[in-house]
């Protein structure tokens, strides 16, 4: 699968409550999850070079979690601005139309319903997909645009 130009779109792990922790760090389930995910995308060979996350600690512990499993070394592990929950994804979905090796982004609910959107039908609001916590949306590159592979939930692998 390697082949093809993908992009993984992965929602963080389930984090601790704002009372537990104000910080909101990965949760031991949400841990676990992306454990669980990140093996699984490893033994489908769902392989990437770099992959970017949020400033919040529940999305960068779960982007350590899935580059460790997925052997990208951790120099290739990064925060990158413009992925918080409300942020436009115009600005990301320019690079990765520039970009073109295979990419995971580690981000929050709506900030990935509506990248996807835009990818696959021009517009961030039309369409909605179900992200698990430290679920994956897999899109492949195609002539004319990006197409969906898979939808998986931790609770499917």
């Amino acid at each position: 699968m390697a082949s093809r130009l993908q992009l993984l779109l992965v929602r963080h792990g389930e984090s601790t409550s704002t009372v537990e922790n104000p910080q909101r760090p990965l949760a031991i389930t949400g841990r676990q999850h992306a454990e669980l995910m990140a093996t699984w995308l490893d033994r489908c060979d769902y392989g990437v070079e770099e992959i970017i996350h949020s400033s919040k600690l529940r999305a960068r512990q779960t982007a350590k979690i899935f580059g460790c499993r997925l052997g990208v070394h951790a120099t290739r592990v990064q925060e990158r601005t413009g992925l918080n929950p409300h942020d436009d994804p115009a600005p990301i979905a320019e690079m990765l139309e520039v970009d073109r090796r295979p990419v995971m982004i580690v981000s929050h609910l709506p900030f990935l319903n509506r990248l996807t959107s835009l990818l696959l039908v021009g517009d961030p609001d039309r369409l909605q997909f179900q992200f698990s916590d430290a679920g994956a949306v897999i899109l492949a590159k195609v002539s004319g645009g990006w197409r969906i592979e898979a939808v998986v939930g931790h609770e499917m692998v």
